[in-house]
C-alpha cells in the first residue's frame, strides 16, 4: 500500500507544487478580485487540492459501467489563469478518475502572460502543454486540442473546475454506447467568493431566449414524468459549453467549431444545433457531477472591448447558418446584431448541406417545442437599446408586451398598491394586476 506521499510523488513525477503556487501569491493589500473575477485569496489558501461532498443521488454510487472503457483526452484552454484555480483543476482530474481512463491531459495556454504557468505543469506525467503564438480564443484553442488529442474520446473542460467522485465513468459509457452523443455533467457551483461547493439542482437543463442567451430551465413537466429513475440521462436542447464529451471521430465529421467565431461566446449554441440537426444527441447526465466558478465579469481583454461584441458576431452567425426563417426572432430580440460584421458563413452552409441536416423547424418541433414564439420586439420610438459593458448584456433588454413589462421570464410589479412601493421583479402573469403596466407607472 502506498503511503499518502508517495501517492503523491507518483500522481505529480517531478513537479514542484510549493514553488509552483508560491511564485504567484497575492501581494499583501492587492485587490483578490481584480485579476481573475473571484476570490484568489481564498483559492490560494486551497491549494492544489481539497477534499469535496459527493453530491450525486445516493442511487448513482450503485451504478456500474463496462470494465473495458475507452480511455480520454483532456483538453483544457485557459489565458492568465490563476495557478492554484489551475492546478486544482488538473489534479481533480488526475485523483478523482480511473488511470486507464486519462489518456492525457491537454492544456492549451491561449497566450498568457507567463508561459510557466503551462509549461511547469507539463512536468506532470500525462500532461501536455500547448501555448499559442497569439491570443486565439476559447473556440480555436479548443480545437488546436481536439487536433492534438491522442484518444478516441474528447473530453473539454474549464481551467476553474473540481471534478467530482466518478465524474468520467457515466460519460464515456454513454458515448460508448452511442457515439453520436454528446453528454454533459450537472454543473456544481463553486462560490467565488469563499470557493465553498455548492450542489447544483438534478432537475434542470439547458435552454435559451431568442437572443441567444443560454439559462438553465427546469426539465418539462412530461420528461420529469417519463424518467422513473433519478439517474436516467436528462435530454437537454443545448449545452452550457464549458463541459462536455464526444467522440473524436464524430466531433470532426461535424465540423469540429466554427473557428471564425471570435474568443468566447455563442459556440455552445452552434454545436449544440448542429449535433441535434445533423444526427446526434445532447443529454446530461446525473450522474456525473463536476463544480465550476461561475464569474460575474470577464477578467480578461476583449478585441472590440468587451464580450458583448464577441457574442453578438458570434450568435449571428449561428442564427445566420443554422436557424433559417426563425433567425428573425433572434434578430428581434437582438436588434444591435443585424448591423454587425459577421464574416463569410459560406464553408459552415456547405458543411450543414454536405452532412444533409434538418431544419431548424424540425429543431423547434422535436428537441425544443417549449420555446415560446411572440411578437418582434422593438424598440419603443426607434430608439436605441443600451450597451453592455459586461457579459450580462441581457439584464438591459427590456420587453413591454401589453399589458406587461417583461425582462426574460420576469415582469416588473409592484409590492402594493400604496404611494411609494417598491417596483419588484416577479415571474410572469397576465392575470396579476400588480404586474400591469398602469399599475407600476401610476
Amino acid at each position: 500500500m502506498l503511503t499518502s506521499t508517495e501517492q503523491q510523488g507518483k500522481l505529480l513525477g517531478s513537479f514542484d507544487e510549493k514553488d509552483y503556487l508560491s511564485r504567484k501569491l497575492l501581494k499583501p493589500g492587492d485587490d483578490p478580485y481584480r485579476d481573475h473575477a473571484f476570490n484568489v485569496q481564498e483559492s490560494d489558501r486551497l491549494g492544489g487540492e481539497r477534499a469535496i461532498r459527493d453530491t450525486r443521488h445516493y442511487r448513482c454510487a450503485s451504478m456500474s459501467y463496462d470494465a473495458e472503457l475507452p480511455s480520454t483526452s483532456i483538453i483544457i484552454t485557459f489565458h492568465n489563469e490563476a495557478r492554484s484555480t489551475l492546478l486544482r483543476t488538473v489534479k481533480s482530474v488526475l485523483m478523482r478518475s480511473p488511470p486507464s481512463l486519462v489518456q492525457e491531459i491537454i492544456l492549451i495556454d491561449d497566450f498568457s502572460s507567463d508561459p510557466e504557468d503551462c509549461q511547469l505543469l507539463a512536468q506532470i506525467p500525462k500532461v501536455r502543454c500547448l501555448r499559442n503564438v497569439r491570443r486565439e480564443g476559447l473556440i480555436r484553442s479548443r480545437v488546436r486540442g481536439a487536433n492534438a488529442a491522442s484518444a478516441s474520446i474528447l473530453t473539454f473542460l474549464d481551467s476553474h473546475c473540481e471534478v467530482n467522485t466518478d465524474w468520467l465513468q457515466p460519460m464515456i459509457q454513454r458515448v460508448k454506447e452511442d457515439h453520436t452523443r454528446v453528454v454533459s455533467p450537472i454543473i456544481d457551483v463553486i462560490s467565488l467568493d469563499n470557493f465553498a461547493y455548492l450542489a447544483a439542482s438534478a432537475d434542470l437543463r439547458g435552454g435559451f431566449d431568442w437572443s441567444l442567451h443560454f439559462k438553465w430551465e427546469q426539465i418539462p413537466i412530461e420528461q420529469k414524468m417519463a424518467r422513473s429513475d433519478p439517474t436516467q440521462p436528462i435530454r437537454t436542447p443545448v449545452i452550457a459549453g464549458g463541459i462536455f464529451v464526444m467522440d473524436r471521430s464524430w466531433f470532426n465529421r461535424l465540423g469540429q467549431y466554427d473557428t471564425r467565431m471570435d474568443i468566447w461566446g455563442g459556440e455552445n449554441f452552434e454545436l449544440s444545433f448542429r449535433v441535434w440537426m445533423c444526427g446526434g444527441s445532447l443529454e446530461i447526465l446525473p450522474c456525473s457531477r463536476v463544480g465550476h466558478v461561475f464569474r460575474k465579469r470577464h477578467p480578461y481583454d476583449f478585441p472590440e472591448g468587451n464580450a458583448g461584441c464577441c457574442v453578438c458576431r458570434n450568435t449571428r452567425r449561428a442564427a445566420e447558418v443554422w436557424m433559417d426563417e426563425y433567425k428573425q426572432y433572434y434578430y428581434s430580440a437582438r436588434p444591435s446584431a443585424q448591423g454587425k460584421v459577421y464574416g463569410s458563413i459560406t464553408d459552415r452552409v456547405a458543411l450543414r448541406k454536405r452532412l444533409n441536416c434538418k431544419p431548424f423547424r424540425w429543431y423547434m418541433e422535436n428537441v425544443y417545442p417549449e420555446l415560446r414564439y411572440e411578437p418582434p420586439w422593438k424598440s419603443l420610438n426607434g430608439s436605441a437599446l443600451l450597451e453592455t459593458l459586461t457579459i450580462f448584456y441581457n439584464f438591459q433588454r427590456w420587453e413591454l408586451i401589453e399589458p406587461l413589462i417583461r425582462q426574460q421570464d420576469l415582469c416588473l410589479a409592484i409590492s402594493a398598491f400604496a404611494p411609494g412601493s417598491k417596483v419588484k421583479m416577479e415571474p410572469c402573469n397576465t392575470k396579476e394586476a400588480r404586474q400591469v403596466r398602469t399599475s407600476v407607472f401610476t
